[in-house]
């Protein structure tokens, strides 16, 4: 429950949130899948890390930062989720170009594949990252980028939702300067 003389709002605990630790996994899974499976020299190891690391760590910062700013908080899930689209595409990438060699090795899952609906029967109930490298560790590259690709929608859906809750939240409670306005009339009403 909100404490209602406070200034500042209760930051959440990031760590909590099933948006991050998919988050977390996803960057655990694309280190290790752009170590293993992309050439050193490919920018694209850069570019995957990288967008893998700033949707996680954009949950982590807007967590924070709602202490003082639902703004700021809204904005860096909003980041948050654009970098794991980033990345999404990325894997799609990387599959549209192994299925001009071989179909079937490049296919991406259809929403409505087996292999999706296992994927998203698996995402719906683990959320640890180690959980998810112990099974895309003995996995080919394809399958890997595959059930990246799942995480990264079921995530994409989280913090959708996220979005969304937060917007509630802000409607009914308002930002830091409608606190500081309301508790510095209420301080002013006491001391009259």
């Amino acid at each position: 429950m909100e404490n209602n003389t406070s200034l500042f709002r209760n930051s959440g605990n990031y760590r909590k949130l099933h948006s991050y630790q998919k988050a977390e996994a996803i960057y655990d899974i694309t280190c290790f899948f752009c170590e293993k499976f992309l050439r050193r020299s490919d920018r694209t190891i850069d570019q995957m890390v990288q967008a893998a690391r700033s949707g996680k760590q954009n949950i982590v910062e807007g967590c924070k930062a709602s202490a003082t700013s639902a703004e700021t908080e809204i904005k860096l899930i909003g980041v948050a989720r654009a970098s794991l689209h980033e990345l999404w595409v990325d894997y799609e990438d990387y599959l549209r170009k192994i299925s001009y060699v071989d179909p079937v090795k490049g296919r991406i899952w259809e929403i409505e594949s087996v292999e999706a609906k296992k994927m998203y029967e698996l995402s719906c109930t683990h959320n640890d990252a180690a959980f998810y490298m112990k099974i895309v560790m003995p996995r080919p590259p394809e399958t890997i980028a595959n059930i990246a690709i799942c995480l990264l929608r079921h995530t994409d859906y989280l913090l959708f939702r996220q979005l969304q809750a937060l917007e509630k939240k802000f409607l009914s409670e308002g930002g830091l300067r409608e606190r500081m306005t309301r508790l510095r009339k209420e301080a002013r009403d006491k001391k009259q």
